[in-house]
């Protein structure tokens, strides 16, 4: 009996939902989400960074929820709803949070930015009037190695819905 791991060959066409776009990529099943959209769909907003789903670099929404784009395969996202940063922006203009980080300065070199935008646009259509310690909980797994985080919770904050005050009268 042997014990090697059989090698996996061949491709299949994955129909993948990409900001708003249908795309038919004939794929190895075996390829990470994160090489696809850099790869195929010449989206480089999602980057590498760790490798090990550490840092935040290749944040992507699937359904809305941030996941690591390293750690997962083109074939676990098949008919879902993919965006990345590039998707954020309608009809020429921004998103409040990409415009927010901009206002804010909410960067220094802009590696990691993407993957943070990404996660706030996640945190706030969960949460859109987040307290900073629920800010800095949803963002924790994205790194900076600039240590622009006090701009980055600047521009969340930006972007938060003012919580209805009510009076006691």
């Amino acid at each position: 009996m042997s014990s090697e791991i059989p090698a996996i060959t061949g491709t299949r066409t994955l129909s993948l939902h990409v900001n708003g776009q249908n795309h038919a990529l004939a794929l190895a099943p075996d390829r990470l989400l994160l090489d696809v959209l850099r790869g195929e769909l010449g989206l480089f907003g999602a980057r590498s960074g760790c490798d090990i789903g550490m840092c935040g670099a290749c944040t992507v929404l699937v359904d809305g929820r941030p996941i690591s784009s390293c750690l997962t395969l083109a074939i676990q996202v098949e008919g879902r709803q993919i965006t990345t940063v590039e998707g954020l922006a309608q009809d020429g203009r921004l998103h409040p949070v990409q415009q927010a980080y901009i206002d804010h300065a909410a960067f220094q070199c802009a590696y990691c930015t993407p993957g943070f935008i990404l996660t706030t646009v996640a945190l706030l259509a969960e949460d859109p009037s987040p307290g900073d310690d629920k800010i800095r909980e949803y963002l924790a797994g994205n790194l900076c190695r600039c240590g622009s985080y006090l701009n980055v919770l600047e521009a969340v904050r930006a972007c938060c819905s003012p919580v209805e005050k009510i009076d006691a009268d």
